[in-house]
């Protein structure tokens, strides 16, 4: 982050002093992009493609990661239950030993999130071997989807690159890319076909851009509901006014051919997922994330909603979560003083995350492209977005994700501004401009070659932005030796009592008892016997993660060998 600020502040003041530099060059690449951005298909495809192949190119340097997070095991669990061709598991007979973060034990064994990111994971899987070619694919049309979406608002070179900007800065280093978690790169690519087919459907009504305005609306639905019915609510009245009064929509007869499709789509996925609803969480009505934040959770999802009662908690590390790590964060933001101090440090985390450094100076053009026509109805949605942002406890980046193309194309319209910018009658804008995105490019390799060039990265925002956290690393080294151990495992964890409760062991595969190796959490000498004798063909070993390297050991009760070990 330093050598982002030290080099934005070098193409600053090389803009301003020598605006011309490197001005043949640059010329001669913006007329090449420019040839291939008016081929919109073209450019579209081209965006996707490079990002598909960048990523991949770089998997010698940053490698398929491994799950580390709540969120990462909580959706790997929803795709290996549909890859199975289930939609839920039934509750373990042990499920008291299995019990993790965001997973439902009861009425069904589940991740508690909803579907979209656990089925692009289970695509990945059963397509290509690996949930992880799941994440890299959708993200990949998150990144052309953006720059067919900017297509239809800005012009075409423009579009193209933003499309590539979107493959710089979420598609290779990005957590939206480097870990199973949160879903961005799926909710964006929803809030880009929304935002992209909506004003196609205005000027033309051709049946496509129904169908992918209604396929938008879908993805939004079954990831990230809350934040698309933001997006969604301004699209809904400009295009209901629109149908009602607007003097250049087409004939009825014609609108309802091209719509019916559509509506019949969105409602039958919305039949699909109360299905779902019900078989996963007992009633087509219920959201999925309900019954295990009324389960484990104190801290509320809105900002005037008080804690709930705590729970009483079978093991120490689920208080440690949630009432230790949760609440306190509550209750900060319930005082006036911590209302507005974390309402100005949101923002300027998701700028972080989204802009960095290297793309600040164009926002000195934002006043001008808050009152500019073209882009008036995006500003519109940004404050809907950001009023029904406030009202929220936790907010991050995926949060975000359904307005994420919005947020490029008013982010390029600035840069659209800049460029035209001549203090003094020179071209410092178009300077500035040209050393922003060659300066997105360099940090992209930089960051590439952090490692070998001994870049340290930061504790904050790595864990948003880089997706380098290292805590999967010892538990899956354990699990790899137990997968080549004889025979069936259990493996009973043993956790020490400052244990970090990021840091978690206990994940399972959907069917628990055809794993070779389980992971259990352990409790008391009765029930952890109980647990033994229900799995007694297995070998037992206990895992201590807080031990530096972990120490996996023979499980052994009350100083007596383990039944399964004799």
């Amino acid at each position: 982050m330093m050598i982002e600020g030290s080099l934005t502040v070098i193409a600053v003041t090389v803009a301003f002093c020598w605006s011309r530099l490197g001005s043949t060059h640059f010329s001669r690449i913006e007329c090449a992009f420019a040839r291939l951005a008016h081929r919109r298909g073209l450019a579209v495809a081209a965006v996707g493609v490079t990002a598909l192949l960048l990523r991949l190119a770089l998997l010698p340097l940053c490698p398929i990661p491994k799950p580390f997070i709540h969120d990462d095991f909580s959706f790997l669990l929803a795709a290996d239950t549909f890859a199975s061709g289930r939609l839920t598991n039934p509750t373990p007979a042990m499920w008291m030993h299995f019990e993790s973060f965001h997973i439902t034990m009861k009425p069904t064994y589940m991740s508690m999130y909803f579907p979209a990111q656990g089925i692009v994971l289970a695509a990945g899987k059963v397509l290509a071997g690996h949930p992880w070619y799941g994440v890299l694919s959708v993200t990949a049309m998150m990144c052309a989807a953006i720059c067919w979406m900017l297509q239809a608002w800005l012009p075409a070179n423009w579009a193209l690159l933003g499309g590539m900007l979107a493959v710089l800065r979420l598609g290779l280093f990005s957590y939206w890319i480097n870990t199973y978690a949160g879903g961005g790169s799926v909710a964006a690519l929803g809030g880009a076909l929304v935002l992209g087919a909506f004003p196609r459907f205005m000027r033309v009504a051709r049946f496509r851009d129904s169908m992918l305005l209604a396929t938008g609306l879908i993805i939004l639905a079954t990831s990230r509901p809350y934040e698309g019915l933001l997006l969604s609510l301004p699209v809904a009245a400009v295009l209901g006014r629109w149908l009602f009064v607007g003097k250049n929509r087409p004939p009825t007869t014609v609108l309802l051919r091209r719509t019916v499709p559509a509506l019949a789509l969105v409602l039958t996925a919305g039949l699909c997922m109360a299905h779902y609803n019900d078989r996963a969480f007992g009633s087509p009505l219920i959201q999925p994330y309900k019954i295990n934040r009324a389960t484990y959770a104190v801290a509320p999802y809105w900002v005037w909603q008080s804690p709930r009662p705590e729970p009483t908690y079978r093991y120490k590390v689920f208080r440690d979560f949630y009432v230790d790590g949760e609440l306190p964060y509550v209750t900060r933001l319930h005082t006036l003083s911590g209302f507005f101090s974390e309402t100005l440090f949101k923002p300027l985390t998701l700028v972080q995350f989204f802009a960095g450094i290297a793309l600040l100076p164009p926002l000195i053009m934002l006043p001008r492209v808050l009152i500019d026509r073209r882009t008036r109805f995006l500003v519109i949605c940004g404050l809907v977005y950001t009023a029904g942002m406030l009202v929220e406890i936790f907010l991050f980046p995926h949060y975000l994700a359904p307005f994420i193309a919005a947020f490029y194309a008013l982010g390029l319209q600035a840069m659209r501004h800049l460029r035209l910018w001549r203090p003094g009658g020179q071209p410092v804008g178009v300077g500035l401009v040209r050393l922003t995105v060659t300066l997105c490019i360099a940090l992209a390799a930089m960051r590439a070659y952090a490692e070998p060039l001994h870049l340290k990265l930061a504790v904050w925002p790595t864990l948003t932005w880089y997706g380098a956290r290292d805590f999967g690393t010892a538990r899956a080294q354990v699990e790899a030796g137990l997968e080549q151990v004889p025979g069936r495992q259990l493996v009973i964890v043993r956790y020490s009592l400052n244990h970090d409760p990021l840091d978690e062991w206990v994940y399972n595969a959907a069917d628990i008892d055809s794993s070779k190796v389980i992971w259990a959490r352990e409790m008391d000498p009765a029930n952890d016997l109980t647990l033994i004798n229900y799995y007694k063909d297995r070998k037992v070993w206990l895992v201590q993660p807080d031990i530096r390297p972990a120490e996996v050991s023979p499980y052994k009760m009350s100083g007596q060998e383990s039944p399964a070990l004799r």
